[in-house]
Order: C-alpha cells, then sequence, then structure tokens
C-alpha cells in the first residue's frame, strides 16, 4: 500500500501506517487524515498530533492517551471525537507513526 504525495510515493504496510516516519509532514497528514473521513484538521487535531510526534521523535515510541489528555486538556472522549478511529488506529496514523506495538 502507498500514497502518492508531490510526484513522491510514501510506502504504507496493510494497515495503513507508514513504514517510513522520518517522510512524513502535514501535507501527507491532511490526505491520511481525509482516508479516516476528517475533513479538516482543527487546532485541537494538530494539539494531538504534535504531542505524537515529539514523543515519537524523542522516545521512538507514542505517548501514552493519558499524557495526550494531560498536554493538550482533552478528555478522552474528546480525542475519540477528533480522531473517530481511536488515538492509535486514528491520531498515530494521521501523525505518520508506524503502528503501534501495544496501547497509546
Amino acid at each position: 500500500m502507498s500514497i502518492e504525495i508531490n510526484g513522491k510515493t510514501i510506502e504504507m504496510d496493510g494497515d495503513g501506517f507508514m513504514l517510513e516516519p522520518q517522510l512524513w509532514n502535514e501535507e501527507l497528514a491532511i490526505l491520511i487524515a481525509k482516508e479516516d473521513a476528517i475533513q479538516e484538521l482543527t487546532e485541537n487535531h494538530w494539539a494531538v498530533i504534535t504531542i505524537i510526534r515529539r514523543s515519537f521523535e524523542k522516545t521512538g515510541m507514542a505517548p501514552m492517551i493519558r499524557s495526550i489528555c494531560k498536554e493538550t486538556g482533552l478528555k478522552l472522549r474528546d480525542i475519540y471525537e477528533l480522531f473517530p478511529l481511536g488515538p492509535a488506529r486514528g491520531a498515530c496514523r494521521v501523525a505518520g507513526l508506524p503502528k503501534p506495538d501495544g496501547c497509546v
């Protein structure tokens, strides 16, 4: 599976997660979000995405959902409203992470 953006092919795994997260960019996030039926990424979407990306760049892992809620001030149900597929399948995918191993 792959996505093409600006003439560049981005490889994805069978679940739609990026195989090379270093190729992620905001334009790609918008395309992935649209595939998940998120028509527009709001300020709250970007806050969640930024926290996920920052954690991944520092630790190589997605943050725990509790830390996302704490840093953004959002409740878990808010995260699910923003990313209907959930924090792992939705938010981490849009943030360009590879498929998480455990809980987010």
